[in-house]
């Protein structure tokens, strides 16, 4: 509380005429206080020394603070409602037609919008385990598949059904055998990695944390075709399209190189550090960025289609966006780190929804349109839930905990979306439609399965594990030789896979 104002002018001197002068006491009453005037002694009282009054002085004074706190505080530091404008921002259904032969899985995300989606409906569990890759480092993302007929080594059949490539994080380079497992060729190309390989007609393309740079790989034989040194790290998933490469990197450049020499085409610098992979759909990139900005870049050029911020968790905390975008039905969907899931309107950058979560959301978005549902967003957060979101509105169809934090995308394949845990590091599968349980394996940590349209490929810490679905056998018809003791489970087990 203040000091009380001081009395203004000057003071009269004692005894001289005016308001100093000395004053006849007025009459005391009942021990010498006075009434009215509130004047004691010889001298006018002072509000402050009015208990009341300085009471509501003090109470006043009270709650003009905490209401200056309170506005501060809805100002600078209380977290932004979540947006829910999903029914006025345009949606558009897509339609996939089911995978019956064997798919390419050829960049990270699957496509280059990143839906992480493959409909291969008979790819689902009971799994038998057909191989194993085991090494020491890390493998934190997931290999690509590639069939193709330059990849078969025709002397030995490797490769002929395909192959798996993938970068651990001490920057060794695979090639293996899809059907096998075996090692058709390695090199260590980098000191520290954290990306997924992209392949186009035979080759690789492959961003590095350290050194920070860019390769492109002979695909069937792992020799360079050239290198392209950056100025800082990038973990971002190349995607290509055409004869260009795109990327971004940690100092906040999208980049379009030439995939034929690696030569620059165009530099964009964005808010900040780039470390999700952009994905891209009708000529348009979509990637976010540690300023909180995501962003839709015009692919031929470079130039800026429009850009659009975070909610962030309050004044001036803008979110970041570690999670690669995926793009469908008309949006852009993406995580961030201040715990939300976003989408926005592909053509104009206009905000449909946010969703909550717990806590942060690197997991990159899911997005599928499976049968006999509405279109819809699975992602992870550290929270350790797993949500599946309406594409359309972002309300919640249902989330399941899972115990441990996710930290890597989740994919969808056939009936299933396949996420793991960093704490337990165990991988789940559960049902899309009600996020029922339906298989569960021993490993697992960051991004856990692809697959080929034939089985799945999954990622644990460090090993590589290929489950072949294992088909059910009729039930013998009634009378028939050894009827009542063989024939299926009749059911789909909850470990689709037993450790």
């Amino acid at each position: 509380m203040a000091d009380p104002p001081k009395p203004e002018g000057p003071n009269p001197k004692p005894g001289s005429k005016g308001e100093g002068a000395p004053k006849k006491p007025a009459p005391e009453r009942g021990g010498g206080a006075t009434g009215g005037s509130g004047t004691t002694g010889g001298g006018g009282a002072r509000w402050w020394q009015d208990r009341r009054k300085l009471a509501a002085a003090i109470v006043g004074s009270v709650v003009f603070a905490a209401a200056v706190a309170l506005g501060a505080y809805e100002l600078f530091f209380k977290r932004p409602a979540d947006i829910s404008n999903g029914a006025n921002v345009p949606f558009k259904k897509e339609k996939r037609d089911p995978v019956v032969r064997t798919t390419n899985w050829p960049m990270f995300g699957f496509d280059r919008a990143r839906t992480r989606w493959l409909r291969a409906e008979d790819v689902k569990p009971p799994f038998k385990e057909i191989w194993k890759y085991g090494g020491k480092p890390l493998i934190e993302f997931p290999p690509i598949f590639v069939k193709s007929r330059e990849l078969c080594v025709k002397r030995t059949k490797l490769g002929c059904d395909g192959r798996l490539f993938f970068v651990d994080n001490n920057g060794f380079t695979y090639s293996l055998d899809a059907d096998t497992g075996r090692i058709i060729w390695q090199r260590r190309i980098a000191a520290l990695n954290a990306s997924s390989p992209a392949y186009s007609k035979g080759r690789l393309f492959i961003v590095n944390l350290v050194p920070g740079q860019i390769l492109s790989l002979d695909a069937a034989t792992g020799k360079t075709i050239w290198k392209h040194p950056l100025p800082g790290r990038s973990e971002s998933s190349p995607v290509v399209v055409g004869n260009r490469v795109y990327f971004g990197d940690e100092d906040g450049v999208l980049r379009s190189l030439a995939t034929r020499n690696g030569k620059t085409i165009w530099e964009t610098p964005l808010a900040g550090a780039i470390k999700a992979g952009p994905a891209y759909q009708d000529g348009i990139l979509y990637v976010g960025d540690y300023g909180g900005e995501m962003s839709a870049v015009k692919a031929s050029n470079g130039r800026l289609k429009w850009q659009a911020g975070s909610q962030g968790l309050s004044f001036s905390r803008t979110g970041a966006f570690y999670s690669t975008p995926a793009v469908a039905f008309g949006r852009v969907y993406s995580g961030n780190n201040d715990g939300r899931v976003y989408s926005f309107d592909a053509s104009n950058g206009e905000l449909a929804w946010t969703q909550s979560t717990g806590g942060y959301v690197y997991s990159g978005p899911t997005v599928a349109d499976a049968p006999g549902m509405p279109p819809t967003v699975y992602i992870g957060s550290f929270d350790g839930n797993i949500y599946a979101l309406d594409a359309k509105t972002g309300a919640e169809r249902w989330v399941r905990s899972l115990g441990g934090s996710v930290i890597g995308s989740l994919s969808v394949v056939g009936p299933l979306v396949y996420v793991a845990t960093f704490e337990g590091t165990t991988t789940y599968g559960f049902k899309l439609s009600n996020g029922e349980k339906k298989f569960s394996f021993k490993t697992g940590a960051y991004m856990p399965v692809i697959s080929d349209g034939r089985r799945i490929y999954l990622t644990g810490y460090s090993s590589i594990f290929a489950l072949q679905p294992v088909k059910k056998k009729p039930k013998p018809t009634k009378g028939a030789k050894g009827a009542g003791t063989g024939g299926s489970s009749g059911s789909e087990p909850d470990s689709g896979q037993t450790p």
